[in-house]
């Protein structure tokens, strides 16, 4: 089973065993993304389900919205009833709970897998400056050169900052511009200088050389931790 259906807890035949086997075959295929250090989107699967799950467990309510199949024309006055009804039925709340607990140490091991994946990818990584940097190194361009890759990857990449009452949240947009062969007169301050002259509307950009150390999918793995190792680099730089 590739994916996990979001309200997979309720949808269907609410059976401890069927909810077992769907929930394992699953863990089993993310398992094998892990192993061929293929991350994404499976770590964030395994997340979001996880935090799910763990929100049920606490309340209860929750699963008001995890029974899409009961939802009929009736009004909300009677939807609701339904819903309480379901609830409220010890049997069905006992098998639900059975799974519950059952399914949560399963996906944390797995996660655990994952999160040591990505560790190991991002220890094998190294992001370096090209030349002297802007004071404000928030766009530029990101060159990712891939294990015994010997042509580089060319993105522009662009931090955003999104704000909430309290704190500052970080993210980044790359855009993939093209690939070069470095060699002989194509050094990366020569391609840096290159980039300049073709999009003038990029005053002083930024410029970061990414090196892996370690094989693994360039889309599903690399660039994901790529991305968020150099936002970690850019704001202890703007700290």
């Amino acid at each position: 089973m590739n994916q996990l259906n979001d309200n997979w807890l309720t949808s269907g035949l609410i059976d401890f065993e069927y909810k077992k086997f769907i929930l394992l075959a699953y863990l089993q295929n993310v398992k094998k993304q892990f192993d061929g250090h293929k991350l994404y989107p499976g770590l964030n699967d395994l997340v979001f389900h996880y935090k799910n799950l763990q929100s049920i467990k606490k309340n209860k309510q929750l699963l008001y919205k995890n029974f899409p199949e009961k939802i009929s024309k009736a009004d909300f006055a009677k939807l609701k009833v339904s819903y309480e009804k379901i609830v409220q039925d010890g049997d069905v709340m006992k098998v639900l709970e059975e799974i519950i607990y059952y399914s949560l140490p399963k996906i944390k091991g797995i996660l655990e897998e994952g999160k040591t994946v990505y560790e190991l990818i991002e220890s094998k990584i190294e992001i370096t400056p090209v030349g002297i940097l802007p004071i404000y190194p928030e766009y530029g361009y990101l060159f990712v050169n891939e294990y015994k890759v010997k042509e580089t990857r060319i993105y522009h990449y662009k931090i955003t900052i999104f704000e909430s009452s309290d704190e500052k949240f970080r993210g980044i947009n790359t855009t993939f511009i093209e690939t070069v062969r470095k060699g002989i007169g194509t050094t990366y301050e020569n391609i840096k200088l290159q980039l300049i002259k073709k999009n003038k509307s990029l005053s002083s950009p930024a410029a970061f050389i990414l090196n892996s150390k370690v094989p693994c999918p360039l889309e599903e793995s690399l660039m994901p931790v790529a991305k968020r190792a150099l936002v970690r680099k850019i704001s202890k730089m703007a700290a």
